[in-house]
């Protein structure tokens, strides 16, 4: 019985008592009998457990986890301390310092981040190692979807931040009504420079908190490089 805490239980039963994630469930447990998956089993629901849905400010959408060895911990984009840096976070560094001015940080860990009502959500949950959108059609597009839409419906005044095609695909489940969506190109280096440099995301989102008296995010990481 999965356990997440911060009112997802609650929100998300439907979703866990559905025959699809019935399905999503057989399908993980031989993945992860038959070969190497990311992230480890007891992390793939991090980015719920570590943002309370009463929380939530922003939702930061990723594809999929990381698929080499020691990355993926459940939030999109993030690695854990001591992890290198992927090229897609080291240009989302790179952006933040020129949006707002933030060092750039020697951590990947965006817990941070978390922790402050971001939700960072990968549209599948899992990957196989070494293979990227490996389980793209396991069930995990209905599942995330699904997420989305709830919060669309279920809050107010939350910005969606989408890079990349995969991510501005989700854009007719969100109520543009009520929400603000951010989109641009992806931050990998094959599309960064193709709209994600000089997005100015991180200060459009704070912009936006503040107008409608929401606390803005402290994009800042801690162990920033001197």
């Amino acid at each position: 019985m999965i356990k997440l805490g911060g009112g997802w239980d609650e929100a998300l039963a439907p979703l866990f008592a559905d025959e699809r994630y019935k399905k999503i469930r057989e399908f993980l447990k031989r993945e992860y009998a038959c070969h190497t998956v990311y992230p480890d089993m007891y992390d793939i629901y991090n980015c719920f457990r570590y943002t309370p849905l009463a929380n939530v400010k922003a939702v930061l959408l990723g594809q999929d986890p990381y698929h080499n060895e020691g990355q993926a911990h459940g939030l999109c984009f993030s690695v854990r301390d001591g992890i290198p840096q992927p090229p897609s976070l080291v240009n989302i560094f790179k952006e933040l310092h020129d949006d707002l001015g933030c060092p750039i940080p020697k951590t990947g860990d965006l817990t941070k981040w978390a922790k402050q009502g971001v939700l960072l959500l990968n549209t599948a949950l899992t990957v196989r190692a070494h293979m990227a959108n490996s389980h793209r059609d396991c069930g995990w597009t209905w599942f995330t979807d699904s997420v989305i839409s709830l919060l669309s419906e279920q809050k107010e005044h939350l910005v969606f931040l989408l890079w990349g095609g995969n991510a501005r695909s989700k854009k007719p489940l969100i109520d543009r009504g009520k929400h603000l969506v951010l989109e641009c190109a992806h931050p990998s280096p094959l599309s960064a420079y193709s709209g994600f440099f000089g997005c100015r995301h991180f200060s459009k989102t704070n912009a936006y908190l503040s107008e409608h008296g929401i606390a803005p995010i402290d994009w800042a990481l801690a162990d920033a490089q001197k």
